[in-house]
């Protein structure tokens, strides 16, 4: 991180901006540190994960009204955390050491998902189920989904978005839930990481972590409404197209 609080102020923008849409914060993290020239390191790593929590206070508070309702269904979102949960303990050697400093494997997996976002958009245009109406099963194959996003470049958002629509769960529906399961899936990554690491860090790392996380929170709180005022009235191939791009663009950058 280079000790600096404007790195830490950038890339809690980009975890703001791109946390809740489905092109790939992590994706995105990774680049920004590249562009600033940030140093990979244990502590860089630790704090793509734990600046999430930033984005995830601003659903809380987005989602305070509906408090009630979330914690009355909190079953559906446990039993869909159960396989990122189980996924990112097996793999949680490999996610931080490998998946999170192999470069080459995010326009991939941007590419792959924004050509799966535009093939699920054209062949599912049911929107059937409201958020009250997602079963057991439903939410357990939506974990599954969710647990894709290990990968750097596939997107949380994106994983458990495209499940729900095959799942024919409205388009509204499925942001919502993918918004309320994120809580507790950052804080079980983030809580794993710190804890995995001891709590090691110095003074000053804990001081950029705050400030990322809470301009994370700033930005992510303005960009879910503007996203959902967006689903309202149009789909998601925007963005399948901007994961396409990007991936092309990255790839040329990479040969080059």
């Amino acid at each position: 991180m280079e000790n600096s609080i404007v790195h830490a102020i950038i890339l809690g923008i980009v975890e703001g901006i791109t946390e809740f849409l489905p092109i790939s914060s992590t994706a995105h993290l990774l680049l920004t540190e590249r562009i600033l020239g940030i140093t990979s390191s244990a502590f860089s790593t630790s704090f793509i994960i734990g600046i999430q929590l930033g984005a995830i206070l601003s659903v809380i508070i987005f989602s305070f009204k509906k408090l009630g309702f979330y914690l009355r269904n909190w079953l559906i979102y446990f039993i869909a955390l159960l396989p990122t949960a189980l996924v990112g303990l097996l793999l949680y050697p490999i996610i931080k050491d490998v998946f999170l400093t192999t470069f080459i494997i995010i326009p991939i997996a941007l590419f792959v998902g924004g050509v799966c976002m535009l093939f699920i958009e054209k062949r599912n245009t049911k929107e059937i189920i409201p958020i009250e109406g997602i079963t057991y099963k439903q939410a357990f194959l939506l974990g599954l989904f969710q647990s894709l996003a290990v990968i750097p470049g596939v997107s949380r958002s994106a994983s458990v978005i495209m499940g729900g629509r095959l799942l024919s769960i409205s388009r509204i529906a499925i942001v919502e839930f993918s918004f309320i399961l994120a809580i507790p899936t950052m804080i079980a990554s983030t809580g794993y990481d710190f804890y995995k690491n001891g709590f090691s860090y110095t003074s000053h790392e804990y001081v950029l972590l705050l400030i990322g996380a809470g301009t994370a929170c700033i930005t992510a709180s303005i960009v879910i409404k503007v996203f959902l005022a967006y689903i309202r009235k149009a789909d998601f191939s925007i963005f399948a197209w901007y994961r396409i791009i990007l991936a092309i663009i990255l790839f040329l950058f990479l040969i080059i």
